[in-house]
């Protein structure tokens, strides 16, 4: 059985090369290095001012095309730089789905940082406000979630599922600590608001002085829970850090963004272990420790 990370089809550098001259003929290409992969996409920074992200399959194309489409739209209404694609190569023979372009976004991503509790408490208010004033938008057409983020139907036997594997590889001791994030859950308590969708340590960007320098990877763009960022809350910075700059977190509202982080954190944890990337690794125990109960 396939896992939900494995690609569906894989852009090596010799194609991304063929792709990004072919599609982009004013850029240069001089210089072409894969800079990142995950599960949706395979990052290569070109000349060192542009990023190229090829989807890894089916789905991953069709949340870039979202990306795409929504995120020109509220770039510039956000505290932070965001990594807007300006221009999209459409398929073609050698290469079946949407290609995105970005500038790039200089700096480490937050899972890379190594960050202090003092570091992830100054991070925290600036995330805050960050992500009150995405929450606060209006985007007419936004979709709603494709995937299920926060269906407990489904993602509490994913869960169960994988606190299992990750006690049997010995990543955590047992998955006992982590069930109650499964219980009980409420119903959500706020009207859908427009998300980032993946709000994690991977997708912030750090500058030398471990200010927030931007936020990228917005394929899973959607309008959604809260919640749903709000994982940023318990996972990764301080809570009460963050609701300066966000607002209170109702209890309700918190007890879904703890069962999101839990089960988000879960799967990257799962596929940091299996691909052998000991800072997701790290960031992974470190959020699973945080959310402990």
């Amino acid at each position: 059985m396939r896992k939900p990370w494995e690609a569906e089809r894989r852009v090596d550098l010799e194609l991304a090369r063929k792709l990004i001259r072919e599609r982009s003929p004013e850029v240069g290409a001089a210089t072409v290095e894969r800079i990142g992969e995950g599960w949706d996409n395979v990052a290569y920074l070109v000349d060192r001012a542009w990023v190229y992200r090829f989807p890894r399959g089916e789905l991953p194309a069709r949340l870039l095309a979202n990306e795409c489409e929504f995120l020109p739209r509220i770039s510039g209404r956000l505290p932070l730089p965001v990594s807007v694609p300006e221009a999209v190569g459409a398929p073609t023979a050698d290469f079946p789905w949407p290609v995105a372009r970005h500038r790039y976004v200089a700096g480490t991503t937050a899972d890379r940082a190594r960050l202090t509790d003092t570091e992830r408490g100054a991070l925290a208010r600036p995330l805050g406000e960050f992500l009150r004033a995405l929450h606060d938008l209006h985007v007419e057409g936004l979709p709603g979630d494709l995937i299920g983020r926060m269906d407990p139907e489904k993602r509490v036997p994913k869960a169960r599922e994988r606190l299992d594997a990750l006690a049997d590889l010995g990543v955590i001791p047992k998955p006992d600590p982590w069930l109650p994030l499964l219980a009980s859950l409420p119903r959500s308590p706020l009207p859908p608001c427009p998300l980032h969708g993946d709000f994690y340590s991977r997708q912030l960007v750090l500058a030398e002085d471990r200010s927030l320098a931007g936020v990228i990877d917005w394929g899973d763009i959607h309008s959604g829970d809260p919640a749903c960022d709000l994982m940023v809350a318990f996972a990764f910075v301080p809570r009460a850090e963050f609701e300066a700059g966000y607002g209170p977190i109702g209890e309700a509202t918190a007890k879904l963004a703890r069962f999101r982080a839990l089960s988000h954190t879960l799967g990257v944890t799962l596929y940091a272990h299996d691909i052998g990337d000991e800072d997701l690794l790290r960031e992974g125990r470190l959020a699973l420790e945080r959310l402990r109960s």
